[in-house]
């Protein structure tokens, strides 16, 4: 019987856990992220050395996504990178949203199942390299990790609803004595310290004469905020640069009117040391490397790498589910939302496509409403392509009194999605609470939905491809195979994972004759992944099948089908794998156009590649000839056809793919043909990204 645990003594003990291998590790920065439920999400649930604020574009991480904490997770291995240059190389998303010199290493944290990954981030100056004693440890770490997230998970506890930070150990800087703080006081310029959050901890009687404030407006607070003229995307960046590198960094920004103060920072575990000089005056020694301050409208600097960062997902999306899932797991976390309904626009009426945080009655009311209602604001944004903004249910009442009803949401943001003028949608971000948006923010969301627009417009666009080809491939497949007697049978197909998701992969069984004593199975593979190669892919299929169905033999209806082909001239090559089942005969003949050959195994287990002497591929020479193989027909034989795709990968040698396909066949369970294939597709690793499409035809002789 399992006892009910304390959550919240659970999440003490992996904090504790947590901590203490950032500080073990040395490492300036820690996080450690868990998998969703649904097994597709990375979430933060614990930071140390940064503000949560920081990791706000990273709080979910698509397991999918080109990322150091999706990698170690989705590929179970330690992920390293010792450089910005290697940054840059390996995961250029991730270098645009942390442009500092850093190294870091993402770990998997698994136990009895994959439980998420820890992130440990160090400054440039620790070596380029990690050491054996460095592996180990943190692979000891991620173990203990997991252990932990285990026996919580026993206890039904260590879940949160948001991400916690977490000191390493080192804690806040204690107020200086009284002689120190005389001792600051009497040197030059203004010395004052920031937490990790960037608020001001202490600040001497200089400083608060050179920001022209009193220390009462400046503890705790952060600068930013208190000193308006410091509201320069400048300032808070080269303080997220200190932080994140623990590197000094220098800058200048002016006191107006025309007051200029060079301000040099100093970071540790702990915080930041400042001196603040006015400008030309002598630094500290060893001055640290400056940034200088640009004419900037303000703004905060989370945002612009927020939205940084969530361009440059929004131009890998493919799909529209692609861009509601991108929405959903980035941009709402990034801007605290709740909900979202992504709309777009059909025969006048507003269709929704995606959405997140809404109870389907909700999204079953809200679907399919005209362009000009007034039960909600969508369609007003959308006709005149100007956001709208809504803090609060009052606001919303006023003009639209039964969308609060409806939707239960205390806050919204309608964005409308423009290209050139022309509509393609809307996006709507909910709030739980009442929720301002200030200018700022306005302009963020703005600026996102036009980024939103063009990758929903794209995203729509491949879905109407991708359904026409898929319509024309599954057309051109055979929808059932004959049942013949004395012959169990099973096929698969599955298109590659990317381009269109098309290809010129098939196969056919084919009854010869009344009699059913003769059968013959072909596969094929057109070269190419488009709407020509399937088109071809349903020539050869027509002429393989008439040429069969007159009794012809193998290399004759290879040689025929190849003359057609050849006349055709449609620049693209084709290869063919013939097999004639004779059950009164007891032979099995076969006839290849350059195709892999086929794996048998025999009655007693042992499993080999049938030899059969490739002719050339279809199309390329119109007299070529193609060999003719026999070999016996035995009751429990088993053959596998296939196609290139199931063990061509980059870097393997295809003899030894094959090999390791007749040995995964030899162990197979054979009582299913259906879930033989499925042991077949999982030993060859296909639910990973596929560059080709696969066609697998299995028969069985009973």
């Amino acid at each position: 019987m399992t006892a009910t645990g304390d959550p919240a003594l659970d999440a003490d003990a992996l904090d504790a856990a947590f901590a203490e291998t950032v500080r073990r590790t040395g490492a300036s920065i820690g996080a450690l992220y868990l998998l969703a439920p649904d097994g597709r999400l990375l979430c933060l649930d614990v930071l140390s050395g940064v503000p949560v604020e920081f990791a706000s574009p990273w709080t979910r991480v698509p397991l999918a996504s080109p990322a150091p904490v999706a990698d170690a997770v989705r590929e179970d291995r330690l992920v390293w990178v010792g450089s910005q240059e290697e940054m840059v190389r390996c995961y250029p998303r991730t270098a645009v949203a942390l442009p500092y010199p850093l190294a870091l290493v993402a770990a998997p944290v698994t136990g009895a199942r994959p439980w998420g990954s820890l992130l440990l981030m160090w400054p440039a100056t620790r070596p380029p390299y990690m050491t054996q004693r460095e592996r180990g440890n943190i692979n000891s770490s991620c173990r203990r990790l997991a252990r932990l997230l285990e026996e919580a998970a026993e206890r039904g506890g260590t879940r949160r609803a948001r991400p916690r930070a977490v000191s390493a150990g080192t804690g806040r800087r204690a107020a200086p004595e009284p002689a120190v703080a005389d001792f600051v006081d009497r040197l030059p310029g203004g010395s004052c310290a920031l937490d990790l959050e960037g608020r001001i901890t202490y600040v001497s009687s200089g400083a608060c004469e050179l920001l022209g404030r009193e220390a009462g407006q400046l503890l705790g607070t952060l600068p930013w905020q208190s000193v308006r003229w410091l509201d320069d995307p400048a300032c808070e960046d080269s303080y997220r640069a200190a932080v994140i590198s623990r590197e000094p960094v220098s800058l200048s920004a002016c006191r107006p009117p025309n007051h200029w103060l060079d301000i040099h920072l100093y970071p540790d575990a702990s915080g930041i040391s400042a001196r603040i000089v006015p400008a030309g005056a002598p630094g500290p020694p060893a001055p640290a490397p400056r940034r200088t301050t640009p004419t900037a409208v303000p703004a905060r600097a989370g945002r612009l790498y927020q939205l940084t960062h969530l361009a440059a997902g929004l131009t890998e999306v493919v799909g529209v589910q692609d861009v509601v899932d991108l929405v959903a797991d980035q941009i709402m976390p990034a801007f605290g939302a709740q909900g979202l309904v992504l709309s777009t626009a059909e025969a006048g009426r507003l269709r929704i496509t995606g959405h997140r945080g809404y109870p389907a009655e909700t999204i079953r009311r809200l679907d399919g409403l005209p362009l000009d209602t007034t039960f909600t604001p969508a369609g007003q944004a959308l006709g005149s392509g100007i956001p709208a903004f809504f803090a609060n249910p009052e606001e919303m009442r006023r003009t639209y009194p039964e969308a609060p009803v409806v939707s239960g949401k205390k806050a919204w943001a309608f964005l409308p999605l423009i290209i050139s003028s022309r509509p393609v949608g809307v996006c709507i971000l909910s709030y739980d609470s009442p929720h301002e948006f200030p200018a700022e923010e306005r302009a963020v969301l703005t600026s996102l939905a036009g980024l939103i627009a063009q990758a929903f417009d794209r995203a729509r666009l491949y879905d109407i491809k991708h359904d026409l080809a898929h319509g024309l491939q599954q057309a051109l497949l055979p929808r059932g195979l004959p049942a013949l007697d004395g012959l169990r049978v099973a096929a698969r197909y599955l298109p590659a994972t990317r381009g269109m998701e098309i290809g010129g992969d098939f196969y056919d069984l084919i009854r010869l004759g009344d009699s059913a004593d003769a059968a013959a199975a072909v596969i094929g593979d057109v070269q190419g992944h488009n709407v020509a190669a399937a088109a071809l892919m349903g020539q050869v299929r027509t002429a393989v099948h008439a040429h069969a169905t007159l009794g012809t033999p193998p290399d004759q209806v290879l040689h025929r089908t190849n003359r057609l082909l050849a006349e055709l001239a449609p620049d693209l090559f084709t290869s063919c794998l013939y097999v004639h089942l004779d059950f009164a005969r007891e032979r099995v003949s076969l006839a290849s156009a350059g195709h892999p050959p086929p794996v048998l195994r025999l009655p007693d287990g042992g499993s080999r590649a049938v030899v059969v002497p490739p002719g050339p591929l279809l199309g390329v020479d119109p007299d070529a000839v193609f060999p003719l193989v026999e070999i016996p027909l035995t009751r429990g034989m088993l053959l596998a056809l296939y196609t290139d795709g199931l063990v061509e990968t980059p870097g393997t040698d295809l003899e030894d793919a094959i090999t390791r396909l007749a040995q995964h066949l030899a162990d197979a369970d054979d009582r299913d043909l259906d879930g033989l294939i499925d042991t077949l597709l999982s030993k060859a690793e296909t639910t990973a990204q596929r560059i080709d499409d696969i066609a697998l035809l299995v028969l069985q002789c009973e």
